[in-house]
């Protein structure tokens, strides 16, 4: 296990990369990345619309991976099955985050771009869905009964996981007022000056998605350690008493 001074220290270079490739980013999508020509300036918001729409379909395949940990171990070893858990917590709650902002900022570009801020879009309400399904996920682990948190909200996990691929394929199946892809094999493309814009911003937000899961993560096991070590004093308290 490395030791808490090393984890630290590569904990502060993570977040100054982290800072540098943003810092990059921005320079790269607010003055180096030409301007759009039929949406002018506000096409910049793209640049950082479009990074967390993808890291918000990837994060939740984190929690996936991580409620399916918690299944396995849960009898095997209980405490790679808490290590499991605190992981997938941390991966939802920045699922949430992204996903969030995802509807934002495309609420933020379509009133100008559509005249309106919300659209029924076969899209728009896929994303929705995924992000009531992780809050359905972090409200499920907070008010579900103690002893099954984690099994039920694994179980959740994985029906929450698969709204992801219908996100990602509605504009493919359904005619929708959203905007065809840009990139892939049927994508319309963009200008290749926008393109280091696109990659800057996607590293860096990137970087900055994994930085709060591992920071989440350390709390919810320092939470998991303090409540285990509650429950051994108050079992020694209760041994000690006499009957």
């Amino acid at each position: 296990m490395a030791r808490p001074s090393t984890v630290r220290n590569f904990a502060w270079l993570w977040l100054a990369a982290t800072i540098a490739v943003l810092i990059v980013g921005f320079r790269q999508a607010i003055f180096l990345a030409p301007m759009e020509a039929t949406m002018g300036n506000l096409q910049r918001i793209f640049y950082y619309h479009l990074p967390h729409a993808i890291l918000g379909l990837i994060f939740p395949y984190i929690n996936l991976a991580a409620s399916l940990g918690y299944l396995y171990w849960r009898r095997r070893d209980p405490l790679k099955a808490l290590s499991a858990d605190a992981l997938a917590v941390a991966s939802a709650e920045i699922t949430v985050l992204y996903v969030g902002i995802t509807l934002a900022s495309g609420m933020l570009w379509g009133k100008p771009a559509w005249g309106i801020w919300w659209a029924w879009d076969a899209r728009l309400t896929t994303e929705l869905i995924l992000w009531l399904l992780y809050v359905s996920y972090l409200m499920l682990r907070r008010f579900s009964p103690a002893g099954q948190t984690g099994v039920l909200s694994a179980v959740l996990a994985v029906f929450a996981a698969v709204d992801v691929p219908i996100v990602y394929m509605s504009i493919h199946w359904w005619r929708t007022q959203h905007p065809a892809p840009v990139f892939g094999s049927d994508g319309g493309g963009i200008d290749p000056g926008m393109v280091p814009a696109v990659l800057w911003n996607l590293a860096g937000w990137a970087m900055w998605g994994l930085l709060l899961i591992g920071f989440r993560f350390a709390l919810e096991r320092r939470r998991q350690l303090a409540e285990q070590e509650a429950a051994l004093l108050a079992l020694e308290a209760s041994l000690e008493t006499p009957q």
